[in-house]
């Protein structure tokens, strides 16, 4: 009986902890495309950002469909974002494209991941009230990385003015009606 009780409260525990597992997958996803990018590996990069919205697109369907909703989740799930869809697809444009602009490469590169980790703060203080305050950093990203698949079919000029759009509309104050 005590050995059922236990496996009882263990199995208890890892359902609390899911939705937290799948947002460190998100994380651990956008770090490796970091790390890919870093060496050169764009396409890896690129498509590890793209699985990473799938994992963030479960770990909240997971927690609120198993009631299991935290304050903590929500912090975690802030700074998972900001690597996976701020600093990772910013490096993958910085990488692919950005850096042949030298100083306002690099400025924007930055720019673009200060205004996704803004966008996610104020996220983080604002009441729910089915709307989202700008575009979400997941959008954001995932826009951001699937430009880079236009890299030898537009001018490159295009990518810093993409970067510069994307930044102002994480922050800009217009409301989107949550799916």
């Amino acid at each position: 009986m005590f050995l059922l009780e236990v496996l009882d409260q263990t199995i208890k525990k890892l359902k609390l902890q899911t939705a937290n597992v799948i947002t460190l997958t998100n994380l651990s996803l956008g770090g490796f495309a970091i790390v890919f990018g870093l060496h050169g590996n764009l396409r890896l990069s690129l498509l590890l950002i793209f699985i990473a919205a799938l994992a963030d697109r479960f770990d909240g369907m997971i927690a609120r469909k198993f009631n299991i909703e935290s304050e903590l989740g929500k912090q975690l799930d802030s700074m998972s974002d900001i690597i996976s869809f701020g600093v990772a697809p910013a490096l993958l444009l910085y990488q692919g494209i950005l850096f042949e602009f030298g100083g306002p490469g690099s400025f924007f590169t930055v720019f673009y991941i200060g205004c996704g980790a803004f966008r996610l703060a104020r996220f983080n203080i604002t009441e729910s009230n089915g709307y989202f305050t700008g575009l979400p950093i997941t959008a954001a990203g995932c826009l951001a990385t699937l430009s880079f698949l236009a890299i030898p079919y537009i001018p490159s000029q295009t990518f810093l003015f993409i970067t510069i759009i994307l930044s102002f509309l994480m922050v800009s104050p217009f409301k989107l009606k949550k799916v």
